[in-house]
């Protein structure tokens, strides 16, 4: 494993392991019924995720710019594999954090900072939405480890079947190549 695959590998975990966190008040929001302990732990939980330090914000979006370029340097090597594995985790990743873009951001602002027209209904299905946002990046995430693991496995299959095949023309060049020498 290099560098590159390296990144992109603690970019897709580091963003796991925070919505993993996510994930225990957003299973309660998403399968269970909705009662006012749940909601009033959402709101606690994603505002404090929302009012977090500006060092950590920069810290989740320097991990998402390591994630992307750590693909499209994969990418740049551009053979079969990076075509079809590393194409697809840079679309997967993408659709990520365009998710993010789109979902989490403004249904955290709708959560938190909420303008004059929402009401608590619109906060408690903004946080609906951003739970279900939460669940979709987490599959997509495991979708691109599975990818990673996937173009390791292939290749170190296809190592595996070129030695054999080297293995078997040097068993069967061997005893040519002993009588020519002898001759």
């Amino acid at each position: 494993m290099g560098f590159r695959q390296g990144a992109v590998l603690a970019s897709c975990s580091f963003f796991l392991g925070v919505l993993f966190i996510c994930f225990f008040v957003d299973y309660r929001i998403l399968h269970q019924e909705l009662t006012e302990e749940i909601i009033e732990d959402g709101f606690q939980f994603y505002a404090t995720f929302f009012n977090a330090p500006p060092a950590i914000k920069a810290v989740l979006h320097g991990f998402m710019g390591v994630g992307i370029l750590g693909l499209v340097s994969k990418l740049h090597k551009y053979d079969e594999s990076a075509i079809f594995f590393d194409g697809s985790s840079l679309v997967a990743y993408i659709f990520a954090v365009a998710v993010y873009l789109s979902v989490t951001v403004p249904s955290l602002r709708t959560i938190v900072t909420p303008v004059d027209v929402d009401t608590r209904a619109d906060r408690i299905e903004a946080m609906r939405i951003l739970s279900a946002g939460n669940t979709i990046i987490m599959v997509v995430l495991g979708a691109i480890l599975v990818l990673q693991g996937g173009q390791e496995y292939a290749r170190r299959a296809e190592a595996r079947e070129l030695a054999k095949i080297e293995e078997a023309l040097k068993a069967k060049g061997s005893p040519s190549t002993g009588k020519d020498k002898k001759e």
